[in-house]
């Protein structure tokens, strides 16, 4: 027979642990794990802070650009008043002032914008074809040893002829100047935009596309979700050297079959000894094409969204 034990056993009790504030002078400090329990995350930087940092940023960084370029300005105004001559001859360059006071000459008249007008309408026809195409052949020869076996021979051979080679063949062979400008036009930007989408998509990771594969998708969703996307940054890179080297063919075009366009503009300047009329083209094609590359990017910025931004001091 067992006997119930009537003396209660009795549990400890354990006293809470005082709360911060309720802690003397001489009281011992939390430790790490109570610290952590009343600090579980560490207090979020206020966001119009972060936002007014990154303005302030932002700010510093345009006016380190634009005081580069005024020392530009600075340094050609000395050169061309004092007519430095070493190396470089600045004795029959004009002077910044006198270039704009030309320039806004050149704004009153409709002549300067018809040539500005020719010039952005070849771009446009002949780097919208180079889009097309370059991105197709770019995608094929990169899936398909094949197609880069067939498609590859012909780039290597063509790639390095300047443009300046192409415009007899092309006067040959299209019907019209504006025809053969576009043509040349189109070629210098071909180039670079397939073979930087071929080294996108040669470099698209093939976890990525196992997997894909592995989930039930198609082919042609791997290349839709998968393979070009992977590939943009390699792209986007492309078509932003294919802009420039457009407006390089442009011009050559321009020069020696063109009658109109900013590149006919400057050489005709030079033929009839329009000094500044040189620089003035020489300007308006530099400020055309940093624009027409600034667009090209803010185009593609959306299907980059993904991509982590790189670590720059």
């Amino acid at each position: 027979m067992t006997m119930k034990s009537n003396v209660a056993v009795a549990e400890p009790v354990v006293a809470p642990a005082p709360a911060p504030a309720e802690r003397g002078p001489g009281a011992p400090a939390l430790d790490a794990t109570s610290q952590m329990e009343h600090h579980d995350t560490p207090p979020a930087a206020p966001a119009p802070a972060a936002l007014r940092h990154a303005t302030l940023e932002k700010a510093r960084r345009y006016a380190v650009r634009t005081a580069a370029l005024i020392m530009a300005v600075v340094i050609w105004h000395l050169a061309s008043t004092n007519d430095f001559n070493l190396f470089v001859n600045f004795e029959h360059v004009p002077e910044p002032l006198t270039v704009g006071e030309a320039f806004l000459a050149e704004l009153t008249g409709s002549e300067f914008y018809l040539h500005i007008a020719h010039s952005m309408q070849r771009i446009a026809i002949a780097y919208g074809l180079a889009v097309v195409l370059g991105v197709t052949l770019g995608v094929l020869m990169g899936r398909s040893k094949w197609a880069e076996d067939i498609i590859l021979p012909y780039i290597e051979l063509l790639r390095p002829i300047p443009a300046v080679a192409w415009i007899p063949l092309a006067i040959l062979m299209l019907p019209s100047e504006q025809s053969s400008i576009v043509f040349i036009t189109f070629l210098g930007a071909l180039f670079p935009v397939v073979l930087n989408t071929v080294h996108g998509v040669e470099q698209t990771n093939g976890v990525l596309v196992r997997a894909a594969r592995c989930l039930g998708a198609s082919n042609s969703a791997i290349l839709w979700h998968v393979i070009i996307p992977g590939a943009m940054p390699s792209i986007v890179t492309g078509l932003a050297v294919g802009m420039g080297v457009a407006w390089f063919s442009l011009l050559a075009g321009e020069i020696i079959s063109g009658q109109y366009g900013i590149g006919y503009f400057t050489w005709t300047s030079y033929t009839l000894i329009q000094y500044p009329q040189i620089i003035i083209g020489m300007l308006t094609i530099g400020l055309l094409g940093t624009l027409s590359t600034l667009l090209v990017r803010l185009a593609c910025s959306p299907l980059l969204r993904w991509q982590p931004k790189g670590a720059r001091a």
